[in-house]
């Protein structure tokens, strides 16, 4: 009988970092969420939450499937490429559009890594009513008696507050924060019920380069940080400014006149869209705090959106670090 994966489980955005009771910690990782299906007839699919087939272009991963799984076995995890010692979710990114001969040599310079969190079938077994307990426990028995190894990885998981607090100094290597999932709940494709994620935020500040609007009624603003030529660099943007918020700045920003340093510069919505984006460019002058988690790019740029916390009036461009 033929099975399919499910759709993947989601989470929860929460403010608080503190472990609830009766639930599990896990660290959450900089890279691509990806289940894995391997079949008795020898078929793998690796795919994205969106139902993205990436199997092709991670052929390490469909070799391990073979080598390694148990026939009729299904995954859920984390994708994800070290390099340099930290996560890198641009080599990710880049490996997605290789195929063939390319998707070969790229998986020998930037192997991926599946970082398992989850078992949904086990030899034929439907794990999906088990609860996240009795998952989690047949998933360790898998790596234990199977004798799994790279490019699968156990997910750490731990019930202790003490431990999950420690895991969130990972952000050097590119933990984006925490998940938290109910010991006594199962598996609920495509619900957002029982798991929750903290991700670390911390504010930095950066230069108003640009805004996207007329400058009388801005609705976000793209951020700089100089470089070491005096230039701006491009960091990221902001998501929607509150009416309030827009109408303050709307009286301090200034629009440029010559000279500005990303002067026939294009720019993108991002964040999964190319169109191209009509903006103004500001006199960079005015210096915001913003708020950021640590998800960065491999030229440093912020990975997500960015939430405005407040103008510094009280600084001038050259103290952006």
């Amino acid at each position: 009988m033929t099975w399919t994966l499910p759709e993947p489980m989601l989470t929860t955005p929460v403010v608080s970092p503190v472990l609830p009771p009766g639930a599990a910690a896990e660290p959450k990782w900089d890279g691509y969420r990806a289940q894995l299906a391997r079949w008795a007839d020898g078929r793998v699919l690796l795919r994205s939450r969106r139902g993205t087939d990436m199997t092709g272009a991670f052929p390490e991963i469909r070799d391990a499937a073979l080598a390694q799984l148990p026939d009729d076995t299904g995954l859920d995890g984390e994708l994800v490429v070290w390099e340099s010692g930290r996560l890198a979710f641009e080599r990710l990114q880049q490996r997605l559009a290789r195929r063939g001969a390319g998707a070969a040599a790229a998986a020998r310079t930037w192997p991926g890594h599946l970082v398992v969190f989850d078992l949904l079938r086990l030899e034929g077994t439907d794990l999906i009513p088990w609860s996240y307990a009795r998952r989690r426990s047949a998933l360790e028995g898998l790596f234990a008696d199977a004798g799994l190894a790279a490019p699968f990885t156990l997910c750490p998981s731990t019930t202790d507050p003490a431990t999950a607090r420690e895991w969130l100094a990972w952000t050097a290597a590119g933990l984006e924060g925490l998940c938290f999932k109910r010991l006594s709940d199962p598996y609920r494709p495509g619900a957002r019920q029982g798991w929750s994620k903290y991700k670390v935020r911390a504010t930095t500040e950066a230069v108003v380069g640009a805004v996207t609007g007329p400058v009388t009624a801005p609705r976000t603003l793209l951020l700089g940080h100089h470089d070491r030529t005096g230039g701006l660099r491009y960091m990221g943007r902001t998501t929607p400014l509150a009416r309030a918020a827009a109408a303050s700045l709307a009286e301090v920003l200034v629009p440029a006149v010559g000279g500005h340093p990303w002067e026939g510069r294009t720019f993108t919505a991002g964040w999964g869209s190319r169109d191209v984006l009509d903006v103004a460019l500001i006199d960079p002058q005015l210096v915001v705090e913003v708020a950021v988690d640590v998800a960065r790019d491999g030229a440093g740029r912020w990975r997500h959106p960015v939430r405005l916390h407040r103008p510094r009036f009280d600084l001038s461009p050259d103290a952006v670090p």
